[in-house]
């Protein structure tokens, strides 16, 4: 009993002695290799590198083991394969690696940025307003779309592949874009600064297998765009009418203009400054339409 007591003394004063010994650049360098940690776990959970990291971690379990085991070929094999998979590692994952790079760079400047803009409350009610509207028109007369709203990422590349409108958010000129027979109705609208900017843009597909199968190439490019940037996607479903929305590689469906406005005004972070505006106040007070359908995640 003695000798327990005096190994677990020991033990508490080495790990208060070192401690101790620690310097404030110590608790930093471990603050940060946390915070890389967590950005690496995350990476893994939301992509599809997940059974591949454990296949990674078996093939370093085999190097360990080998060196141990003194296995002087099979430690020079998995050597040599380490090496180069980190090369293809990074090749693989390549547009995952960029999607996370830039939200990390689009989050910073985010928060910059908010110190010295000043944002037009009301002249961003009118827009979510009109884009909700448009959107429930849409889906009342079943007409397909597709909308993006840029956020901090920029979306030059998928602009660059439509035609540039610029023209102001009117539920009347969405609705005239989308209409069947029109040229640019296909392609996708981008909405960048409170403009419809550009039409009849393409977006990138989304490589994700787990999609359900009942939905289009719209829902698949609305997933792929909310997948490599930060933008606010739209899609009304031709074939039922339905809204949905994607963000983060995630699709939520079975909108109305009510939930859809919810999610705009949580966009443009403008849910703080509604408790403040008396009009909105007298407004939310009235009964609306009861959402029976919810925007609950859809697999897709």
């Amino acid at each position: 009993m003695d000798t327990l007591i005096a190994n677990i003394s020991e033990f508490f004063s080495y790990v208060v002695n070192q401690l101790s010994s620690m310097r404030v650049v110590d608790f930093v360098d471990i603050a940060l290799v946390s915070v890389l940690f967590f950005y690496v776990f995350v990476f893994i959970r939301d992509r599809r590198a997940g059974k591949l990291a454990v296949g990674v971690l078996f093939l370093l379990l085999g190097v360990a083991v080998s060196e141990l085991a003194n296995m002087r070929a099979m430690s020079f094999i998995l050597q040599n394969i380490v090496q180069v998979g980190m090369v293809a590692l990074i090749v693989i994952f390549q547009p995952e690696l960029r999607s996370m790079l830039e939200k990390m760079g689009g989050n910073s400047i985010k928060g910059i940025s908010r110190l010295s803009e000043s944002k037009d409350s009301a002249a961003k009610m009118e827009l979510i307003n009109e884009i909700c509207e448009a959107c429930q028109n849409l889906s009342e007369s079943r007409t397909g779309a597709l909308i993006a709203i840029e956020g901090v990422t920029k979306l030059g590349d998928e602009i660059r592949s439509g035609v540039i409108v610029n023209a102001d958010v009117s539920r009347y000129i969405i609705g005239n874009i989308f209409f069947n027979k029109a040229p640019l109705h296909d392609g996708a609208m981008i909405i960048r600064d409170g403009r419809i900017h550009a039409c009849g843009c393409f977006l990138p597909l989304s490589e994700n297998h787990d999609i359900i199968k009942e939905l289009g190439t719209r829902h698949r490019a609305a997933i792929g765009l909310s997948e490599v940037s930060d933008a606010f996607v739209i899609v009304v479903s031709e074939e039922t009418g339905m809204i949905s929305v994607a963000r983060d590689g995630k699709l939520k469906r079975n909108f109305d203009k009510y939930s859809l406005r919810e999610q705009l005004e949580t966009f443009y972070e403008l849910e703080d400054k509604k408790s403040k505006n008396p009009v909105k106040k007298i407004r939310d007070g009235i009964p609306k339409k009861k959402n029976t359908k919810g925007g609950r995640d859809s697999e897709g």
